[in-house]
């Protein structure tokens, strides 16, 4: 078992994604040494190529945060190209039937679990010689439900075999509902997620802000763009110490 994400939650922990949107190794170093357990590189919202996200997940090989890829679909090229790539966690957005969750499974694990091809990628180099043996084992998959569709087929989602978490995205809940968090219809679409995907015996996820929350314990912060805006405030509002840091020592 090298997903450690996989691991820590079997063991109860909760766990924290840091999100990558830019294709600059560099940002994704600084992210997966900050602490994060996961990056969720977002490619369903973002203009990043797979290239791009090969060169960084090769990039952090060294780092502990574990690349999880949002994928723009459920397809088998999407979800082909990500784990080749090296993911070890397939993030499924806008999911309302089972079925793509089915289809998500279906494409991330290898026969007879499922009918990824065994091609070439970077994964052998990244998680050992015998990838093809424990890959199965260590892939996740996440399923995003955003809609009230998607909350009406949440059972049946969460019941999918081989579905690891099951992630309320917050805002587009609101988004497709018209109906904002802590109005008790918002809560009520909250609650049939969680209440359903525990009783699955599935992991629970949402955003960071979420933490508090009873049951949940896959959680996404925040993009690396809103961590610098928030950090360079900070350092700007803050009294610094009179003797200046020792330059590289912030890395």
């Amino acid at each position: 078992m090298y997903n450690t994400v996989k691991e820590k939650l079997a063991a109860g922990k909760q766990v924290i994604g840091g999100t990558i949107e830019t294709p600059d190794p560099d940002i994704y170093r600084a992210m997966a040494g900050a602490g994060f357990d996961f990056l969720w590189i977002e490619m369903q919202h973002s203009p990043l190529t797979f290239q791009d996200v090969a060169r960084m997940i090769w990039a952090g090989r060294d780092l502990p945060a574990v690349p999880f890829i949002r994928v723009p679909d459920a397809t088998e090229g999407d979800i082909q190209k990500a784990t080749d790539a090296g993911a070890l966690g397939i993030i499924v957005p806008m999911v309302v039937e089972a079925r793509k969750a089915e289809a998500a499974v279906r494409f991330a694990k290898y026969p007879p679990a499922g009918v990824r091809s065994l091609g070439g990628g970077q994964y052998g180099a990244l998680w050992g010689s015998d990838y093809r043996a424990t890959a199965n084992d260590n892939i996740m998959v996440v399923a995003m439900i955003e809609s009230p569709a998607g909350v009406e087929n949440a059972e049946a989602i969460a019941a999918v075999p081989g579905v690891d978490v099951v992630f309320t995205a917050a805002t587009d809940l609101y988004s497709f509902s018209g109906v904002p968090q802590g109005d008790p219809r918002y809560e009520a679409m909250v609650m049939r997620i969680h209440d359903v995907t525990l009783r699955a015996g599935r992991k629970l996820g949402g955003p960071v802000n979420w933490r508090n929350r009873a049951g949940f314990s896959f959680f996404q912060a925040p993009p690396a763009s809103a961590l610098v805006r928030s950090g360079a405030r900070s350092l700007l509002t803050t009294t610094a110490p009179a003797v200046a840091p020792i330059e590289g020592a912030e890395k």
